[in-house]
């Protein structure tokens, strides 16, 4: 008995007319087509090609992109996971029966940029390699047109078109861990920022955690990052003030007790109220480095000197700015109530900065 040939095999047209004709050795045997027949029918002028080791198309044009996402994930994947493990359907669906699974790896690098909608990263087409990403104890090798990308654990995949793609921060520390030109890093960079992909400090955190600050054009793009970062989070404070009603605060001033020492810098104060805001678009520690830690260090002493002074400090984040402006301008308009139940604050100058 040959034990690659299933019981009940499929007849080879239902492969011809699957949406996405890419399949594995294991897929084929699965449909009663032994390895010997995949060889035959591989050969030069055959109908179908081998486009990486142990993955075929089902016929003998040039791969569309979406056929060289599916052979890539096809060549790394592991056995199907859970929707909850993947985030990715575990299921065909109605509209799609030969919708494959793929489980413990996803596409990352440019390719995953493109797919998140990056205007700066090439289209697939021009990409002569998919980065995609698996576990760092994988026995795997680059081929073709696949290169692996390790990782000692992996992000949630996000699923995009049906494929799991690496989140933008981890996607963009594996493009940039590849290129060496900076005006291309820089451009990436800015448009995850810009285009409202992801925070700064969610990116620095990749960079970091994949030692790519180490290089100089990284480094400098990263300023640019952070700067871009802090101007678009101002903007939004901005906005959320003057939509939501709130009262005009004085913005961007030092703080002082009068003849005294500074007392810190934020980005808004309500005098009357004494109540500061603070927006938070600090980078995040980076490995318990001890420059970091003095930062984090001089900002906790700042607010706790505020607060011992009678004056309610809000801190913001980006990230809550950009996500739940509702949210933080009631927080905002509490802490302006709540004054007049408060000991009065102790008298402070508020100077420009």
């Amino acid at each position: 008995m040959n034990h690659e040939t299933p019981l009940s095999p499929r007849p080879l047209h239902h492969l011809a007319e699957a949406p996405r004709r890419v399949l594995t050795t294991a897929q084929l045997r699965e449909h009663g087509v032994p390895a010997a027949e995949t060889a035959v029918r591989c050969r030069a002028g055959g109908p179908w090609q081998q486009l990486l080791p142990g993955v075929f198309l089902l016929h003998p044009g040039p791969p569309t992109s979406e056929e060289r996402l599916h052979a890539v994930l096809l060549y790394a994947a592991r056995g199907p996971l859970p929707r909850a493990a993947t985030g990715v359907p575990t299921q065909p669906s109605a509209q799609d029966p030969h919708r494959p699974v793929y489980a413990e790896v996803m596409v990352t690098g440019l390719a995953a940029l493109t797919l998140h909608g990056f205007a700066t990263s090439p289209g697939l087409p021009a990409l002569e390699r998919i980065d995609v990403l698996v576990e760092r104890g994988r026995r795997l090798r680059s081929a073709g047109c696949v290169r692996i990308v390790r990782a000692a654990g992996l992000p949630a995949a996000e699923a995009v078109t049906g494929l799991p793609v690496a989140p933008v921060p981890r996607a963009l520390a594996d493009a940039v861990a590849a290129l060496s030109d900076a005006g291309t890093v820089r451009r990436l960079l800015t448009e995850a920022v810009r285009g409202g992909h992801c925070e700064p400090s969610a990116v620095v955190r990749e960079l970091t955690g994949a030692g790519l600050l180490v290089r100089s054009h990284v480094v400098d793009a990263v300023g640019l990052l952070l700067a871009e970062g802090r101007a678009l989070s101002e903007d939004r404070l901005y906005r959320m003030v003057r939509e939501h009603g709130l009262p005009d605060p004085v913005w961007n001033v030092d703080l002082r007790l009068p003849g005294g020492p500074r007392l810190g810098g934020v980005d808004a104060y309500w005098p009357e109220q004494a109540v500061a805001l603070e927006l938070d678009t600090r980078a995040p520690r980076h490995g318990g480095r001890p420059d970091d830690e003095t930062r984090h260090s001089e900002y906790a002493r700042k607010r706790e000197h505020l607060e011992r002074l009678g004056i309610t400090v809000v801190h913001v984040t980006p990230r809550k700015l950009r996500e739940s402006p509702d949210q933080q301008a009631t927080i905002v308009r509490t802490a302006l109530m709540a004054a007049t139940d408060r000991d009065p604050a102790a008298h402070v100058v508020a100077l420009p900065r």
